[in-house]
């Protein structure tokens, strides 16, 4: 059941409610076991933070930074700090001192609190550049601090600080005082083209995104929820607000990478997730699938097909299957997808938010055919995450991105721009005045640069307007959708499309090194390394191959013609990816300008006709050559 109480005192009402019943669950790593918190601690431990807090003399709406990846912590200033109605601003737990140093200069924050030593050891080198920032405190007790470190604490002992003073009428003045204009947080965008912005989101956004969400959402308190973005993405924090609110239970993933064997250990019901991680589980099922015998391979190809029947041509559209499809779906969902589901670890799966890109529609058919309640949905950070999702009982269509959720307007402006407008969308940037201009006009409607249209109710997503190539042709480009596109086939880790100014479109592609060795292999293709590899001939005439059976459907002028292999993946330490894993595009166009003007040193490319058939040496020879898959 939904409690709408403000943030202030949120988590102490859930107490008053749930009392031992469990909030959330975190991995102790040394012993290896997941580790219960009640709402009777959760309220406690937030109590002594507010109370710490003001101890420290922290004021009302002061910025307060959270330097973490995903902890328990993280939530106990979160709440403790809106019990004193101060603001909190996470800061990706992967952020370079530069970005810190801008952050912390920008919000003139005195106080950070760290995670673990990669954090502290950052956010320490950059307090010399850092004039307001006075005291780190470090969640993680392990933290080796700098000999030369005299202001630093860890958490227990900034617990200290307020110890005893929890009832301080101070404390019940500020929560009662809390306004819904009120900064809850300022979340400063990853900039894939441009400088970062402080997006400032107030508790009346929340307040009223939560009662939206909740509408629409069949979230409850029996829900296991894993968290696995982290927090500080708009997604993942509005996301587990929501679950609390609704007094579901927090499963907080230490480390992303550990996500799979939390999965199996939790068992959720519940976890929202960008499409790359349901890209990456499509590939591991296709690869399990390949190395089954003949007779689990076939089992598991019709399971899906009688699932993708069942599921996408008659649920989600609305329509009652047939007497014997219904019959053939029973039993393939209780013996193949059972054990599907189960291996995965969604065998308890009620529904799983998905947004943050565009979703590859042979993977959304894939997760709906096996029985899995993906929710596609749209947002942004401006909008306190959700714009529109997937709803149940009304029809769903592989490639919308849902129906707008309620206290939302929606227009659509020059060149089908989608336009927002309604009381969860931010009032604009963080001392950016400008840039808030050019965001949001005079009569209110906040510009989202996404291009889309409506139909039967639900949107659709076309591009990303800064994000259009023309060609030197006049041709316009958008390489999302190619990129979405392409980036399914087994071969392909990550695609950036060229094609701005340029006579024909062209790819970065950062392939799947150990398939191409084995592929190598398999070929009796030679190499010494990596990069000999990806600039092998007969490598790149396969992928090219592969790559035209995927795009048929695209104009000629929209069809990748040259590639470029590359030896080593993009990265966040070359500036390549934002802190969410999206690609920035001027910084890729920088790094590798070689790479790309030598795909155009000859003006005409090459006839796509003539990549259709593979050279002898390419032939199927047990490869199976399933093209996206």
């Amino acid at each position: 059941m939904l409690n709408t109480s403000l943030f202030s005192v949120l988590v102490h009402e859930q107490a008053k409610r749930y009392g031992d019943k469990t909030a959330m669950s975190y991995r102790d790593y040394e012993k290896n076991v997941w580790v219960p918190v009640s709402w009777n601690r959760f309220s406690e431990v937030v109590r002594k933070v507010s109370a710490s807090l003001l101890a420290l003399g922290v004021d009302v709406q002061e910025n307060l930074a959270v330097f973490s990846q995903n902890m328990p912590e993280c939530l106990y200033v979160d709440f403790g700090a809106y019990g004193v109605r101060a603001v909190t601003i996470p800061f990706y737990a992967t952020s370079s001192e530069s970005q810190v140093v801008y952050m912390v200069n920008d919000a003139e924050i005195r106080y950070v609190f760290v995670g673990e030593q990669y954090q502290y050891d950052i956010a320490f080198r950059s307090m010399p550049h850092c004039p307001t920032l006075q005291k780190l405190i470090i969640f993680d007790s392990s933290v080796v601090k700098n000999p030369q470190d005299t202001v630093s604490v860890y958490f227990e002992e900034f617990l200290q600080a307020g110890a005893g003073h929890e009832e301080n009428e101070e404390l019940k003045r500020r929560a009662a005082e809390l306004r819904m204009d009120d900064l809850a947080n300022i979340l400063y965008t990853s900039g894939t083209t441009g400088a970062s912005k402080g997006v400032m989101l107030s508790h009346r956004m929340y307040h009223d995104a939560i009662i939206a969400n909740d509408a629409v959402l069949t979230l409850g308190e029996k829900d296991v929820v894993l968290n696995f973005l982290p927090f500080t993405h708009v997604f993942e924090r509005a996301w587990s607000y929501l679950c609390l609110s609704e007094g579901a239970q927090l499963a907080v993933n230490l480390r992303p990478a550990d996500v799979l064997q939390s999965l199996q250990e939790v068992h959720p019901t519940c976890m929202c997730a960008v499409p790359r991680f349901w890209e990456k589980v499509y590939a591991g099922v296709q690869e399990k699938i390949r190395q089954s015998n003949p007779v689990q391979r076939k089992l598991l190809h019709e399971a899906l097909q009688v699932g993708k029947a069942y599921n996408v041509h008659y649920k989600m559209r609305g329509l009652i299957p047939p007497v014997s499809l219904r019959l053939r779906y029973a039993f393939f969902e209780k013996t193949v997808i059972a054990l599907l589901k189960r291996t995965l670890g969604f065998e308890n799966a009620n529904f799983f938010p998905t947004a943050g890109a565009a979703i590859p529609p042979v993977v959304e058919e894939f997760v709906h055919s096996a029985g899995i309640n993906m929710v596609a949905g749209y947002g942004l950070t401006e909008s306190t995450a959700t714009v529109s999702c997937d709803r149940n009982g009304q029809p769903k269509t592989i490639g919308s991105v849902g129906r707008l959720i309620g206290g939302l307007q929606l227009k659509f402006g020059e060149d089908n721009e989608i336009l927002l407008r309604g009381t969860s969308i931010t009032k604009g940037y963080y001392r950016k005045d400008e840039a808030t201009r050019a965001a949001i006009d005079e009569d209110g409607w906040f510009h989202t640069g996404d291009a889309g249209y409506l139909k039967n109710g639900e949107l659709f997503l076309t591009d990303r307007i800064k994000d259009l190539f023309k060609t030197s042709n006049g041709k316009y480009i958008a390489p999302q959708m190619i990129e979405s596109k392409l980036v399914v086939d087994r071969y392909i880790d990550q695609i950036v499309v060229i094609a701005d100014q340029r006579k024909f479109v062209s790819a970065l592609i950062v392939p799947e090194y150990n398939l191409l060795k084995d592929f190598a292999e398999r070929h009796h293709i030679r190499f010494t390394d990596t990069a000999d590899l990806c600039r092998n001939a007969d490598i790149n005439k396969m992928l090219l191959f592969r790559i035209n059976t995927l795009q048929q459907e695209f104009a000629h002028y929209e069809q990748v013609k040259r590639i470029t292999l590359l030896p080593e993946p993009f990265s966040m330490e070359k500036g390549e990816l934002t802190n969410t894993l999206k690609v920035k595009r001027p910084v890729v166009n920088r790094n590798y300008a070689a790479e790309i003007e030598a795909m155009y040193v000859e003006d005409t490319p090459p006839e796509v006709d003539k990549l259709c058939t593979l050279p002898p040496s390419l032939e199927q020879k047990g490869d199976g050559m399933i093209v996206g898959q």
